[in-house]
Order: C-alpha cells, then structure tokens, then sequence
C-alpha cells in the first residue's frame, strides 16, 4: 500500500501535462485499439454503450454483471448472494459461454470452458473507460464466436490531464471496499502513466460465502505523431468460499443462508461449522503490447501482442471417500488400510494455463467508406492436476506426493488440452446515399483443439484431436432519416463444442465401447430494429430471430456409468420484441426504462431419465426417454424488464432508484412448474452528494440494494431420477440472493 502510495505521489509530481498532441488525433489514435470489434452509429447491430461515469458511479461491490444488469434482456445472478464472488449473466437467456467477451480487442473467454470468470478480474467495472454490450451475433469478434451476446470493453482513452482517486466502502455482511487510482495524464513528451488498484474483502450472505479479491491495472505509454506505444499490465486475484453447488430446496426453506459446501459437522447447538479452507483460489494476469500507427488520417494500423496466464486450485473437504477415488491401485495396503477405506478427505484441483495472442488490424475511414480487416491467431495451453493432502484412514504420517506442475508424476490425475485458433476477417460499410448505409461482414476461423491424459473421473484416458473451419458472414443496412434511424441485418455464426462437452462424450465412448460425436452448432440471427433520438425523449424497438441448428443440450441422458451426455437438438429459436426508452422532462430528471418479450423454444425435444433398482445400491435399470414435440428453454425468461430514475438536487445531490422485473425461468428443459424460479421484481436505491474540496471533489455515497427486502432466487440446477422401489429421487442447488444490504462509500478525485 505504502509503494502504491509513493507511486503515487511521484507520477503526480512529473509535472502539469501539457496538451501537446493534437486532441483529435489523440482520441484518434488511442481509441483504435478496441474499434474493430466496435458498432457505430451507422451499424446495423442492436448495441448499447455503458459509459465511464456510469461505472464510476455503480455500488462498489458490483461485480462487472451486476453493472451492467440494467442493460436490455440482461439477467444476472451471484452464487454467494452479493457483488464479490462468483457471478454470471445471460442475454436473451444465452448463457455466458455463448457471449464474446474483449478487453482492447483481445478475447476474455477461457479457451477450454469458453466461459469469462468474472471474479478472477475483480471490481473490473473501475478499471475500464467503457464497454460496448452487442445483442446477437453483433459484429466480427476474436475468439470463439459470439453465439448469443459479445462484450467489447477497453482501459484505454488518455487523460489530458494529471488525475488522482481514492474510493473508501463499508457495507453489510462485514464488505470493505478499495480503489485508489492516479494518471499523470499526457506529457509533453507524449509518455503517460495509469494505476488503478482495487480490493474487496466480504463474508458474504452465504455461509462460508466470503470472498477477498484484488485488482490492480497498470497503463505506461507513449503517443507522440502518428505512433503510440502502450503496455497494459492488468493482474486479478481472488480467493472465495465455494458456493458453486447451491442450496436445497428444503434447505433454503429452513435457512435461506445454509451452504452445504465445507461443512465439518454440526456443533451442540445443531450450526454448522464449515472447513474454512474450502476455497477457490485463481491468479490470473495479462500482459498486453500494443502499437497503433496512422498512416494518414483515414488509414490506421493496429496490432496488440497478448499474453495471459493463469493459475488456480479449489481445495475442498468431504466426507467418506473411498481411496480409489483418488487414483490409489488396487494392489494398495498401508497398515489396514487398502484401496477401498472410506474416509473424509482434503484435496485439490489445479490448473495452470497460458494463452498467447498476435491481433493485426488496418483501418480505413473515408468520407462514405468505412473498411476493417485483420488477422488474429492464438495458443492457449492449460494443465488439469489433481492433489490428495490429507485422507482420514491414512493420517498426518503418510507421506502424500507433492503437487508437481512440470510432471504427469503424481497420485490422482494429469491431462492437457492445447487450443490453437487462426482467424480472419473483413467489414466494410459503405454510404450508398447521404442517409443508407450498407454494411458487410465477413470472417474465418480455423480452431484445432488436442486433449490428452487421464481425466479424474475413473482414470478414463482424454485422447482427443480436432480440427473446425467456420465461415461466418453479416450483412445489413442502416436508413437514417429525419424521423429516426431503421435498420436490419442478417448474421450466419457457429460455434465449436466446450472442453467439457467434449469429455463427457469421451467418457461415454471410452466406457460403453460407442463412437458417440457432437457438432457444433450453427445459428442465423436476423435483427429489425428502429431508433429515435431527440433533445428530451428516446425510444427504441428491435425485433430479433435466432434460428438456432445443433443446439448443445444436456437431454439428461446418462451413460451406464452415471455420466450426464450432451447432445446435438436439431431445431430451437430464440425470438423477441426489445423495447427501450428515455425521456428528461427536466434538466434535473431522466426516466428510462427497457423490456424484452421473448419466446424461447427447443422444437422435437427428447428427455431422458435413469430408472434405478433402489436407493442403497443405486443398481442401473434402464434409462426412459420422454418426447416433448416443443418446450421452453432452461433459465430462459419470456420477460425481461427494468426502469431508471435519475433525480439531480441541490446542484450537487443524485438520487438514483432502479428497478428489475425477471420472469418465470424453468431449472431444467421439461417446463415443469414444479422445477421454475418464480418471476421477481427487486429495486435498489442510490444517492450520491459531491462537494468541492481544494483541488478536487469529495464524494459520499449510499446505495441500499433490494431495498423491499425480497426474499428470492435467481438461479438453479436440479438432478433427477426414478427408483423402482420409492419413487421420484431429486438433487438440486438453488442460489438465493441477498436480502437488503447497505453500502456506503467515501470518495476524493481530482
């Protein structure tokens, strides 16, 4: 802290930036970056900008999800009930391994899972000068393809001037809040310097849900001429309670706050008393080169070199497991233990990956012609280890293998997965009159992906090699006349399967002799949109279609050893009305508001389920499949709406109230009523006050979420099965949200 502080102080001391360079070019320059995967104003792709005062503003403890969780058709939800931990959204009911998310035009998705792990970025949301949330295919972006949603995000955009904050939170559920910030802003010699660190610590509203998260984002560059230089070192590390597998039903009906995760046993007064090591742990950092050249006004080169690497475990404590469970052979004897003593245990599961990316890109903006083509290619590495450390029946005197990350020599299990990706792509728009503009997108992507080792689910080996090619074409056209913009457009995009979709059909072929494949699926999205800006009032409605080929579903059909399938649905749609709208009927007042109605359809849908002989020995029966000719999508609401308010008093006071409207969402792809998280509405309140204070200006801040005090649940899993002897069985894991929690936060900038 100390060192931060000093940096501080001696960046800010370098001297008054003088604004040497020309501002347009400037912006010009540093802003190219992240404009290739961007939409303007002219592109026929439904968009909405999030801006850096409205991040700035957001209640602290917002992870990036919740900050944006007011934006249309937008649904999020957090595991351990707040802002800090594990959080997650949908858009249009796409879940996030379908959206595309970019941070200054460098892809975020984890390259096995495919999905974006917002807590291992913590408080993103201030760090960044901006983010662009695209709706549909949306345009061209690196790493796997946008199948739902894509998120462009940038730190970039220099400051003219030297700047300097400090933001202090406390909040319900003992949450404390960090950030200090400083920039020298753009020297006369053209160099500049941004540091931002953050830190979050929680006990969260679960139990044994705390969370102690840091950030720290740190810019140095140089931009003189037609040239800038940028490196961008942003680092995340975060460690959580683990809440991933949710509540009971009729636990949370007992104890909304009961977590079976960690627990140890109960003590006389019947509480739990949690293994407080039953953690997830990740380290991730990225490192980001960046050099931009202007060729002359209109033409601009980009090209950023990135490397990120990662390193994380969850340890976990559980009861009664046998020691074959953790590779051990059979020929095994340690006193009187063998292989099948039961025991509780602790253990680890690791992972250590990297990914190497080159992005190019060259930009030209005439008069009528805008034209964008770049190359990117990729190799993202990731090494899955296993780590028994302490089993019961073997005690503190066995002598355990220590966990060695440069060999496959150790007690549990070791496999690799290697991805490679090469893509390509041009987009052109084109003014064909002063108010049509025509817009056309095009892009290759080669993905090969190489798996190999012993997985750590019954030693079953991982052998796999494959090579995709996708062709993903966009086109459209934007009318912009006197009575508002119209505008439509028609995008063609697939998508390969996920590490994890891919293992399980392994596993089934590996244990049932089968040569099951998946596809990868492949959708057409067609948007219809209008738009009208005026002086006090805006509106907006946007009709979508998305014509979904090779869904990858889990029908809930299961191999004879138990593990769950995925498989290709030939036929689903997603289709939908957006509507939004604002209006400031005064200087001091803005209303806005968005909904979406939506019909969310999986077409000639089978399910499965396994009949068992009886609970105790869980014998395999056979498995029945049940057809259903056209049923809703899981954790696919019908309505999605939210309302602003944005009241300015007393020249310096804000007082904000928001409200979300979520509708009905079913568990799992039966639409059975008994298995749906009922429709909820929750509001949170703001009021911010900022006052002059020498240099700067000194903040103060309240933010109430649910501040009705709903009790509801945003998010659930549920297994099931049929025993032949008793009926209908039933796991499931439910992810209530906190009740009403307060915030407050004292800020100084200037």
């Amino acid at each position: 802290m100390r060192g931060f502080l000093f940096l501080s102080v001696a960046i800010l001391s370098m001297g008054v930036s003088l604004n040497a360079q020309e501002p347009e070019k400037t912006e010009r320059l540093d802003s190219a970056v992240v404009s290739a995967s961007r939409a303007g104003k002219l592109t026929p792709v439904t968009y909405t900008m999030v801006g850096k005062e409205e991040l700035r503003t957001s209640n602290p403890i917002n992870s990036l999800p919740m900050v944006l969780g007011l934006q249309p058709s937008l649904v999020v939800t957090t595991e351990g009930g707040t802002g800090i931990g594990y959080s997650k959204m949908t858009i249009r009911g796409s879940k996030g391994t379908q959206i595309n998310v970019t941070l200054n035009g460098i892809t975020l998705n984890d390259g096995e899972s495919q999905e974006v792990f917002w807590v291992n970025i913590p408080a993103l949301g201030s760090l960044l000068s901006g983010v662009q949330v695209q709706r549909g295919l949306g345009t061209t972006s690196n790493g796997a393809g946008a199948f739902g949603a894509s998120i462009n995000m940038n730190t970039a955009f220099v400051g003219p001037d030297p700047s300097f904050e400090a933001d202090f939170g406390v909040g319900s559920y003992d949450t404390r809040t960090a950030l200090l910030s400083a920039s020298t802003g753009l020297l006369p010699s053209g160099l500049y310097m941004n540091v931002i660190w953050t830190n979050n610590t929680t006990e969260g509203y679960v139990n044994n849900g705390w969370g102690n998260a840091n950030s720290l984002l740190a810019v140095v560059g140089w931009l003189k001429g037609d040239n800038s230089l940028r490196f961008t070192y942003l680092r995340g590390r975060q460690r959580t309670g683990i809440t991933w597998t949710g509540i009971p039903l009729a636990d949370m009906q007992r104890d909304r706050r009961f977590n079976p995760e960690g627990i140890m046993y109960y003590d006389a007064d019947g509480k739990p008393v949690y293994y407080r090591n039953h953690t997830d742990n990740y380290l991730q950092q990225h490192f980001q080169f960046n050099w931009t050249h202007s060729f002359s006004d209109k033409l601009t080169w980009i090209n950023t070199v990135n490397y990120t690497d990662g390193f994380g475990f969850n340890e976990r404590f559980k009861k009664s497991k046998k020691l074959s469970a953790f590779g051990f052979p059979k020929t095994f004897a340690y006193g009187n233990v063998n292989y099948k003593t039961k025991g509780n245990v602790i253990y680890r599961k690791t992972m250590a990956n990297g990914n190497w990316v080159f992005n190019s890109e060259l930009k030209y903006k005439g008069d009528r012609l805008l034209v964008v083509g770049g190359v990117n290619a990729s190799r993202y590495a990731c090494n899955h280890y296993g780590e028994l450390l302490w089993h019961e029946a073997l005690g503190e005197g066995f002598e355990y293998k220590p966990l060695n990350l440069n060999s496959k020599d150790n007690n549990w299990y070791f496999n690799r997965g290697v991805k490679k990706e090469f893509n390509a792509f041009a987009r052109a728009e084109y003014m064909i009159a002063g108010w049509l503009n025509a817009y056309a997108d095009f892009q290759f992507r080669r993905v090969r992906l190489d798996m190999s080792g012993i997985d750590d689910e019954d030693d079953l080996p991982m052998g796999f090699g494959r090579t995709w090619k996708f062709y993903n074409p966009r086109a459209g056209l934007t009318a912009d006349t006197r009575i508002g913009k119209f505008y439509a457009s028609v995008a063609y995009g697939n998508r390969e399967p996920s590490r994890s979709d891919i293992k399980e059909v392994i596993e089934s072929n590996n244990l049932e002799g089968t040569d099951r494949k998946i596809k990868p699926e492949r959708m057409t999205d067609i948007e219809i949109g209008y738009n009208y800006n005026g002086k006090t009032f805006s509106a907006g409605v946007n009709l979508y279609m998305m014509e979904y080929k090779d869904m990858l579903l889990e029908t809930g059909e299961l191999t004879a050893s138990g593990y769950a399938i995925k498989d290709n649905v030939d036929k689903g749609y997603r289709r939908g009305v957006e509507l939004t709208a604002s209006w400031t009927p005064f200087s001091s007042l803005t209303l806005s508001g968005n909904a979406t109605f939506s019909t969310n359809k999986i077409k000639d849908y089978t399910s499965y389920y396994t009949v068992y002989d009886n609970m105790d020995d869980w014998h395999f029966v056979r498995q029945e499949k049940v057809y259903r000719e056209k049923v809703t999508m899981l954790m696919s609401p019908s309505v999605v709406a939210a309302g602003r308010a944005d009241w300015k008093f007393l020249k310096n006071t804000t007082l904000g109230l928001v409200a979300k409207y979520v509708g009905k969402q079913y568990w799992d792809n039966t639409q059975c009523e008994d298995r749906a998280i009922p429709a909820y509405c929750v509001a949170d309140a703001s009021l911010l006050h900022e006052i002059a204070v020498g240099p700067g200006t000194l903040g103060i801040g309240l933010y109430v979420k649910n501040l009705f005090n709903r009790k509801y649940y945003a998010d659930a899993w549920v297994y099931r099965a049929y025993f032949e002897d008793g009926g209908w069985y039933q796991e499931e894991g439910l992810f209530p949200q906190a009740t009403r929690n307060c915030m407050i936060k004292l800020s100084y900038r200037f």
